[in-house]
Parts: structure tokens; sequence; C-alpha cells
């Protein structure tokens, strides 16, 4: 037991696992080039973060590769752990096959879990099929050596049984960690301590934590977790990160100080690490969390701007914000689709060769970011340009 001044108690003190270099990465629009990745890392280590969250590996050739080396090499592989995506057995073991490739040795597996998200991304929400494929990729994993954490993405608004079965089949299966995922920001501290508190009594494997802030409750969420038996804490830099933001890691470090007396990390380091962050993230030193934020609902992926109600707490126009679609280089032939409906734009074009014109063209004049109403301006450019190409070759 921890008691810190104020008389306040945890079960135990919690580890911190930071995720500025994968979920803050993966923001609408945010790059980390291996410089920034490699000083956050280092600094990371300095404060005390047991572990360093980098890259998201789906498949073969990961684009994220040049990141995850970079922080291996800064502060070695066992300090580090990369996100591996979970769609089908395939899928998983080719990604894992790159895992090995990269040297990673703790995966964190994404799998949704409620069932609203399996069924949108897993084309089936049953309970049954979600565990069988959680269960062949933690046993594969464990078959390469890996360590194991498993999340439930969208963890928060499963329903309790149906998490309570699946954090079990995960553990025997071997998963090492059960990461509740709060995707969509609903619960309140007291509702959070309820969904921790039955799994951590399972007493068959940790627990971690990772709140996003669109409610503002990421701090207090993550804290009352660690109440109820969370061994570990999921917090980004400055609190970057999707869907409001993430648990900022400051706030995180500095009540975990100041409420409870806990001394284990080095808060010194803190300032620096956030102001490399916000510069290497690309945001500036103005980002803020929450819901009226310019970023707030920016999104680069196809399905969170085709079906929005799956990650929003509530809609933009709730708070008078607005639905954006923003990215620098990470362009696929679908999310240029989209970028074209938002716009309201028909042309004829072919897909495919246009975003890898596009791609090329974000490589080649500094990865700006761009919006749906740029993606249809170059997509008019490009025609052109081809037009003229094939009126040349006439």
């Amino acid at each position: 037991m921890t008691t810190g001044e104020n008389s306040q108690i945890l079960p135990q003190i919690p580890r911190l696992s930071d995720a500025t270099l994968r979920d803050s990465a993966h923001m609408a629009g945010v790059e980390f080039n291996p410089r920034h990745a490699r000083k956050i890392s280092q600094l990371l280590t300095s404060v005390g973060v047991e572990l360093v969250e980098v890259g998201m590996i789906s498949g073969s050739n990961s684009a994220d590769s040049r990141l995850i080396r970079e922080v291996h090499d800064a502060i070695g592989p066992e300090r580090a752990m990369s996100l591996v995506m979970v769609r089908t057995k395939r899928q998983v073991e080719e990604a894992l096959k790159e895992a090995k490739r990269l040297d990673v040795q703790t995966v964190m597996f994404s799998i949704p879990t409620s069932e609203e998200h399996a069924a949108l991304k897993l084309a089936s929400g049953s309970a049954a099929f979600v565990m069988n494929l959680a269960r062949h990729a933690i046993q594969t994993a464990k078959g390469h050596g890996m360590t194991v954490v498993f999340s439930g993405e969208d963890g928060a608004r499963t329903e309790d049984q149906r998490l309570r079965d699946y954090v079990a089949s995960g553990f025997d299966a071997g998963g090492d960690r059960f990461r509740l995922a709060e995707t969509v920001a609903t619960l309140t501290p007291w509702q959070m301590e309820q969904k921790v508190r039955p799994l951590v009594d399972m007493d068959k494997g940790e627990v971690e934590i990772h709140s996003h802030n669109m409610l503002g409750m990421a701090v207090a969420n993550s804290i009352a977790a660690c109440r109820a038996g969370a061994q570990w804490v999921s917090a980004t830099v400055g609190g970057i990160g999707e869907r409001g933001g993430n648990a900022p890691l400051a706030e995180v470090l500095a009540t975990l100080s100041i409420t409870y007396g806990i001394r284990r990390y080095d808060l010194t380091p803190l300032t620096d690490l956030t102001r490399i962050a916000l510069a290497g993230s690309g945001l500036g030193n103005q980002f803020q969390s929450g819901p009226t934020t310019d970023h707030a609902f920016a999104y680069e992926l196809p399905g969170q701007l085709t079906h929005p109600t799956a990650y929003e707490t509530l809609g933009p126009e709730t708070v008078g914000n607005h639905r954006s679609l923003r990215v620098r280089t990470r362009i696929t032939p679908a999310l240029v689709q989209v970028a074209l409906d938002r716009a309201d734009t028909t042309l004829d074009i072919d897909l495919s060769e246009f975003t890898a014109w596009l791609v090329e063209h974000q490589e080649t004049n500094g990865r700006n970011e761009i919006d749906e109403h740029q993606i249809a301006e170059l997509a008019r450019t490009y025609l052109t340009h081809t037009t003229l190409q094939e009126a040349t070759h006439v």
C-alpha cells in the first residue's frame, strides 16, 4: 500500500506506459521523425517511464519501421512496445513476422471488443469470434517469445460480462497484461473503478488503463483505475492524441506525486519533453485537449470519417466544432475517395494512380497537412497534368 501526504492510498505504485510515439503519432496530421523519436524516448526513460510505445504494425513492410528501429537503438528494445493490429488470423501472422524482423519484444494487440466496434472492424460482432481471434494472436506471439499486452479496444463501452469473458480468455491464452482502452470517453471516475475492479479481482494478470480526454476526465479516470487495482497507466506527453487527446503524462505523474506521495519518477525533464514532443508533432506549443480544440474531430482514417459515431463521445456540432479530414503522408485510395466525397467532387480519376502521385507530391513538397478540399484541388491538378501528357504523346 502506498500512502501520500494527504492520506490517499493506492493498492500499489502504478507503472507508466507512454504512447506518444504511437497513439499521438496517429493523430491526424501528426508524424514524428526518427530524430524526434530518439530524443522523446530518451527523455521518457530519464523520467522513469517503464515502457515506450512506438509505431503500429499491421503487416509486412511497416511504415513505422524507421521510428521503431530508432527507438530501439536509443533505449533498447526491452524498454519499447509496438502495437500490432488484429483483424484476421492471416493478417496478424504477417504482422508478427514483421514485428519479429524489427526485434520487437513486447507487442500490444489492438482488438475491438465492443459489439459495435467488432462488427465494424472484424465484420462480426460475435463475442466468440473476438475471443477466438484474440487467443490465436496471443498464442502466436508467445510462440515468438514475445511479451503480450492485449487490449480491449472500446473496452470502456463493452458490456461487462462480455468484457470479463474476453479478459479471462486472453489471460488463459498466455496474455501478460490487459489494456482497457477508453477509446470513446464516456466513463466517470466512479464508473471506471466499477469497470476495472472485477478485472483486477480475476487475479490472472496485470491490468492497464488507456484513457482519452474528450470529457476532460482522462487523468481522473486513470487514477480511478489505479484505485481499483490497475497496475499500469498509459499516457502521452502533453496529452497529445486522437479524440480530444489522451491522459497527459505530466498531470498523471504530478497527481501521483502530490496526492499519493509517489517519488519513483523524475518530473524535472517534463517541460523539455513536452516542448520537444509538441514541436515534433507539428502542433506547436498551443495544443490543448478536449472537444473545442482545432484537432478534436480531425481524422485521417477513412473509417473514422464514414462511421464517426463509433468514435465520438459527442458530435462536434454540440460544442460548435466541426469534423475534418487532415493528413500528411498516410494517404490511401479509400481516404482519397472519402476526401473527394466530402469535397462534393465528382472526377473521373484512377484512385490508385492518383494516390501514388499524391503521396509522392507530399514527400516532395514538405509533407504539409492537407484537407479534403486541397486533395480535391490536387486531383484536378493531377488530371490536367495527365491530360497534357497524353496530348503530348498523341
